[in-house]
């Protein structure tokens, strides 16, 4: 049994102690706190997007730390879990690490180019893994696209058109500092940037335009160009002031024998999709039927990852934090395309 420290008790600490109640190879045996309420298993103040709100739990059975250093030095703890405000991440990560624990951190990994390096550096040094929660490729779509390019029944990859737009984030005071949060490329194109990189692997270069707030990507549009020059791929994403569409995000990939297409948006009347489709190249149109599941489902199974990680010792795929790292990189490197208004090279 993988005995799990949670470090951080917000919205999405909340998703991961849900997470856990579903997987029977790890158990979650402490978390960390400042709120008094919270060590008390008062959890009800907890709201976001999505997912149901928090509640009150029953903290019996988990040792509950006012502070980080405390929990981490517990010797009965194996991994930390971090859900951590994302300035915060680094410098937990690698006090975990070097405390002998292997670590899952929420996305980001890191803010910068070289404290991701700093990480992985440590990860290595302490002989333990680090791996990254970056839930989008085990969300249905995505997941779908995703196991479809790996079995390479539709041929290989030839591009495609991912996007991902918010309606401003008002109740994330520090969004746009890049020292807290680190904006809509770090916060927000991570994640199609790590899909990317899952799909294709890593751009040679990046070509964005778009607006800017405080010397930070407020929205982009880019173009990614790959060693092979046939692939052509290419993003939008940021913060557009329209209140009345809050949240969308999709994607079409073109593979050599078909498409594959899929659309949500989150309005403020309504919610709506355009299905998962697969356009094949005889003119068959398939509607595929995923595997029912909720809210917490593509949590879980990444924690199941977790768990096939740490008990082979070999970081699954969707959890590397190399190509966590890459991610990062690739969004500032999109970000400094924009503001610079050039090419960048990755």
């Amino acid at each position: 049994m993988i005995r799990v420290g949670l470090a951080g008790i917000g919205f999405m600490g909340w998703m991961h102690y849900l997470a856990y109640q579903r997987t029977s190879a790890a158990r979650l045996v402490a978390f960390a706190s400042r709120d008094e309420k919270k060590r008390a298993g008062d959890w009800r103040g907890i709201q976001g997007n999505f997912g149901p709100p928090g509640e009150q739990i029953d903290v019996s059975n988990i040792r509950p730390y006012e502070t980080i250093e405390s929990m981490i030095a517990d010797p009965n703890i194996d991994v930390v879990d971090v859900c951590l405000p994302p300035h915060m991440h680094v410098e937990t990560v690698v006090m975990a690490l070097e405390n002998g624990k292997h670590v899952l951190c929420e996305k980001p990994l890191a803010l910068s180019t070289p404290d991701c390096d700093r990480v992985l550096s440590a990860a290595k040094n302490a002989g333990k893994l680090i791996m990254v929660a970056q839930v989008l490729p085990y969300i249905g779509p995505y997941r779908y696209a995703l196991e479809v390019v790996q079995s390479g029944k539709l041929g290989k990859p030839m591009g495609g058109y991912f996007k991902r737009i918010i309606s401003n984030p008002d109740w994330i005071p520090d969004f746009f500092e890049a020292d807290r949060v680190g904006g809509p490329m770090v916060d927000l194109h991570v994640h199609d940037a790590h899909f990317i990189g899952l799909l294709f692997g890593n751009p040679k270069s990046v070509r964005a335009s778009g607006w800017s707030k405080d010397g930070v990507s407020k929205f982009v549009q880019a173009l990614y160009r790959f060693e092979d020059p046939s692939i052509g791929v290419s993003a939008s994403c940021g913060v557009i002031d329209q209140a009345g569409r809050p949240f969308t995000h999709g994607f079409e990939l073109h593979l050599e024998k078909g498409t594959i297409q899929f659309e949500f948006a989150a309005f403020t009347d309504q919610a709506e999709t355009m299905p998962l489709k697969v356009l094949h190249s005889d003119g068959k149109v398939e509607r595929p039927t995923l595997p029912a599941g909720d809210d917490i489902t593509a949590f879980a199974d990444e924690i199941e990852d977790m768990c096939v990680s740490i008990q082979t010792g070999k970081i699954q795929p969707r959890l590397d934090g190399k190509l966590a790292r890459d991610a990062i990189h690739t969004c500032l490197c999109v970000q400094q395309s924009a503001l610079e208004n050039r090419e960048v090279f990755v």
